[in-house]
C-alpha cells in the first residue's frame, strides 16, 4: 500500500470521526437539557472518571493512557461547552500553575475566570458568578497550602474532585545566564528550588510574588537590571523569555495537588477520597480518642494537618484525607464516632481518588 491509499484511508476514517462527534454533540445537548429539567449538576467528575477508566480498560490499540485522556479531555470540555456555558474560577493569572491544573482537567472549550488570590476563587464560586472553582491545596515537596486549608473553615463550598500536576520549574531571562542578578518567583516555586538556587545563584537576590507568571513578566520588565524568572515554560513561552534550564526543582517528581470547588461533593465512585475538617475540645487526651474512631473502624487517614483556629488563642483546626465516601457505612461510621469527641467536624466533600 502506498502513502497516497494511506492518506485516502485516514481521510475516510476522518470523515467517520466527525460524524460520530457530531452524534455525541446531539446526546450531550440532550443531556444538557435534561440536567437543567431536572435541577442536576452538569459537571459529574465521578461519570467523568468512570468513562475515561472503561475506555482505558477497553483499549487494545497502539494509543497510550495519557493520549486516551488527553483526547477525550477535549471531547468532554466540548461537551460541557454544549451543555452550558461553564465558567472556572482559578487562581491566575493566565499561564499559571493552577490555571494549567484547570484546563488538565476541564480542557480547553470551557470559560476561564483567573483571580487574584484564594479569597476571590471561593467568593465568585459562592456567589455563583462562576461555576467551579481551582485552588492549589498540597506539594509532595513542601507540604500544604495553608490559605486554601483556612478557606474552607467558613465557606459552604464542597470539594468534588482533584488534580495532580507535575511542576517542572525552569529558568528564565531575557538576557544571558551571567547576567542574572535577581531571581523573581512564587514563594512555592523558590521553595521547590531552594537546593538548585544555593548551587547556581547563591549570591542573587529573592524576590517573593503572587505566581511565578508575574514573575516572567517581571523578568522582562527589569531584564536590564538583570531580572530573570523561575517557573514554568509556559510563563516564558507568554513573554518571550528564553529558558536557560529546564526542570530545576530539587525533587523529579515534584507534584501538586489541586481541589475543584463547588456547591456539591461527589457521589460515589468506587474509589474515592474524603475531605473533613475537625476541633476537638480542651481536655487531655482529646485528639488520641478522636483518632481513634478511624482506627477502632479500620478507616485508612492518608492526610492531617493542624491550622490555628484564629478564633482562640492556642485553638486548632484539623484537615483530614480519608479514604472511602462519606456514604460509605464504614466510613459514616467512624465520623459518627468522631463527633463524640468534637467541638466541631466539618465534612468538606467526597470526590473520585484518581491520580489523573
Amino acid at each position: 500500500m502506498n502513502l497516497d491509499d494511506i492518506r485516502k484511508q485516514i481521510d475516510e476514517i476522518d470523515g467517520k470521526l466527525l460524524d460520530l462527534l457530531s452524534d455525541r454533540a446531539d446526546l450531550v445537548h440532550n443531556v444538557g437539557e435534561v440536567k437543567k429539567r431536572d435541577g442536576l449538576q452538569i459537571y459529574a467528575p465521578e461519570r467523568e472518571e468512570a468513562l475515561l477508566r472503561r475506555l482505558i480498560d477497553r483499549n487494545k490499540g497502539r494509543l497510550p493512557e495519557k493520549s486516551i485522556r488527553a483526547i477525550y479531555r477535549e471531547i468532554m470540555s466540548a461537551a460541557l461547552a454544549l451543555e452550558d456555558d461553564l465558567k472556572i474560577a482559578y487562581l491566575g493569572p493566565e499561564g499559571s500553575w493552577t490555571h494549567q491544573a484547570a484546563i488538565k482537567k476541564f480542557g480547553h472549550s470551557v470559560a476561564y475566570t483567573p483571580l487574584h488570590n484564594f479569597s476571590e476563587v471561593f467568593d465568585q464560586v459562592a456567589r455563583r458568578r462562576a461555576d467551579y472553582g481551582v485552588v492549589p491545596i498540597e506539594n509532595s515537596t513542601e507540604g500544604a497550602v495553608s490559605h486554601t486549608l483556612d478557606l474552607f473553615v467558613d465557606s459552604p463550598l464542597q470539594i468534588c474532585a482533584q488534580i495532580l500536576l507535575r511542576i517542572e520549574n525552569c529558568l528564565m531571562a531575557a538576557i544571558p545566564r551571567d547576567q542574572i542578578k535577581t531571581l523573581y518567583s512564587h514563594p512555592q516555586a523558590l521553595a521547590q528550588c531552594r537546593g538548585w538556587i544555593l548551587k547556581n545563584f547563591p549570591e542573587a537576590d529573592l524576590v517573593e510574588v503572587s505566581s511565578t507568571t508575574r514573575a516572567a513578566q517581571l523578568a522582562k520588565e527589569n531584564a536590564g537590571q538583570g531580572a530573570a524568572a523561575i517557573g514554568s515554560p509556559l510563563g516564558a513561552e507568554i513573554y518571550g523569555l528564553t529558558v536557560h534550564e529546564e526542570s530545576i526543582q530539587d525533587r523529579a517528581t515534584n507534584t501538586t495537588r489541586f481541589l475543584v470547588i463547588g456547591e456539591k461533593t461527589c457521589p460515589p465512585t468506587g474509589k474515592d477520597r474524603t475531605s473533613m475538617l475537625f476541633a476537638i475540645h480542651d481536655r487531655p487526651g482529646s485528639l488520641v480518642r478522636a483518632l481513634q474512631a478511624f482506627d477502632q473502624f479500620e478507616i485508612n487517614m492518608s492526610k492531617i494537618e493542624s491550622r490555628p483556629s484564629k478564633r482562640k488563642d492556642w485553638e486548632y483546626i484539623f484537615y483530614v484525607d480519608l479514604s472511602g465516601h462519606c456514604d460509605d457505612p464504614v466510613v459514616r461510621n467512624g465520623i459518627d464516632e468522631l463527633e463524640k469527641h468534637c467541638s466541631m467536624v466539618k465534612l468538606l466533600g467526597s470526590y473520585p481518588d484518581t491520580g489523573e
